[in-house]
């Protein structure tokens, strides 16, 4: 099933996309796609509802984050053998944690604003994971029990206020617009096995990252079952669980990043696309 909120920004619908790829209203079914609606009971009711007879959403509405009201929004650093291998960086023992602020978060085509003065923007396409109950001490085993399901992030990082401003990653992590995320909410049953999803992102359609979830160091089980140890994971809180290689930080002989007029195209197997074209704040 696939789950989608729609609509202008802070006022989004919720709404589902049907076999034949049609938007439908949700709204008389559900109040929205968050936090207080992921348990596996809705999501069993929504599911069992016949798409046909559900309203057909005209035009092309704008398209938002595919969860609404985040709660937590947690980040994996160096969570791809491969992409460690790019920047020189050594396989982390325990998965890297940092947070991106919920203000960053906005729709999956929408666009993309550097901060002013920002020459080192890059981008990051990233398997999103979306906490459906609350998980606390979770072993492995059960833990993708507690996903409601998965979606596309970027991750997007301007590498000097991350690396140079003195602090933690979370500073070149959270800047308005740097948490694209969506298109769609897909349900757990629909992705079977989160570690084998092929990944793409092309700047100006140009191919830069090209992976495979195969490759993360740390599954999404063993993510989950890390993190709820520290933590409870709520309803609607979102994991996004790193990167393959091909980011711009990782470029011989130098980095080219991100400048204003790019245009970034991200895919994730069974998760849709994202497209947002890249602005500079000044």
């Amino acid at each position: 099933m696939k789950l989608v909120r729609y609509g202008a920004d802070g006022a989004e619908k919720p709404g589902l996309i049907d076999a034949n790829g049609e938007l439908r209203d949700l709204s008389e079914h559900v109040s929205d796609i968050n936090g207080a609606n992921l348990c596996d009971a809705t999501m069993a009711r929504l599911r069992a509802l016949d798409s046909a007879t559900l309203p057909k959403v005209s035009g092309s509405p704008r398209i938002g984050p595919c969860v609404g009201n985040i709660g937590k929004f947690l980040c994996i650093g160096l969570n791809y053998s491969d992409h460690a291998a790019e920047t020189g960086a050594a396989i982390p023992e325990h998965p890297i944690l940092f947070f991106k602020a919920n203000s960053a978060v906005v729709g999956p085509n929408d666009d993309v604003s550097m901060p002013r003065g920002s020459v080192s923007t890059d981008w990051e396409v990233e398997l999103g994971v979306v906490i459906g109950k609350a998980a606390k001490y979770v072993s492995k085993a059960d833990a993708l029990e507690y996903v409601a399901g998965y979606c596309i992030i970027n991750d997007v990082s301007e590498r000097h206020f991350q690396t140079n401003l003195t602090g933690q990653w979370t500073k070149g992590k959270s800047c308005d617009t740097f948490g694209p995320t969506g298109p769609w909410l897909v349900t757990r049953d629909d992705i079977p096995d989160p570690q084998n999803l092929d990944m793409t992102l092309d700047v100006n359609g140009s191919r830069r990252q090209t992976g495979n979830t195969k490759t993360m160091i740390f599954t999404v089980a063993e993510i989950i079952e890390h993190l709820s140890g520290l933590m409870t994971l709520h309803p609607g809180d979102v994991i996004s669980t790193g990167t393959p290689p091909g980011v711009a930080m990782g470029m011989k002989p130098k980095p080219v990043y991100l400048k204003a007029g790019d245009v970034m195209d991200l895919h994730i197997e069974g998760l849709g696309q994202q497209r947002q074209t890249v602005t500079q704040d000044i």
